[in-house]
């Protein structure tokens, strides 16, 4: 085998062993520096500093919360997708550039029009309770 191929998978080693390391290295010194007891109050959720009181099975959200949420999720990967668009127009030449960001926008905002024409965004009215 010739030197420069046996180099080449001394490269290939070091950087799987280095990976490796850089993969297990956190969960072992997190094992080494973690309390070995448990306290109840570690087990609790926090709370802002307040006690529990309560079950979280006892609160129902609507489905609009959900929507909405992933309906912003959606609109926050477009925005995202945008930056680097917006970085790269100027490689691109004049009409064919402009016509191609367009359909690229237009394609990311049907994620908010479409749960718009579905009639995601009207409020569901809340009943009285007396």
């Amino acid at each position: 085998m010739p030197e420069s191929q046996l180099l080449d998978y001394m490269y290939v080693f070091f950087f799987l062993v280095g990976g490796i390391c850089i993969a297990v290295g956190p969960l072992v010194v997190a094992n080494l520096v973690n309390p070995t007891s448990i306290l109840k109050t570690t087990l609790d959720p926090y709370e802002c500093g307040m006690d529990i009181f309560g079950d979280a099975q006892d609160i129902r959200f609507h489905v609009s919360y959900y929507l909405y949420a992933l309906i912003f999720v959606a609109f926050a990967v477009d925005i995202l997708f945008l930056f680097p668009v917006a970085t790269a127009y100027h490689l691109v030449s004049g009409a064919h550039g402009l016509i191609v960001l367009f359909i690229f926008v237009f394609v990311l905002s049907l994620t908010v029009i479409y749960p718009w024409v579905k009639g995601v965004f009207t409020w569901p009215k809340r009943r009285k309770t007396s």
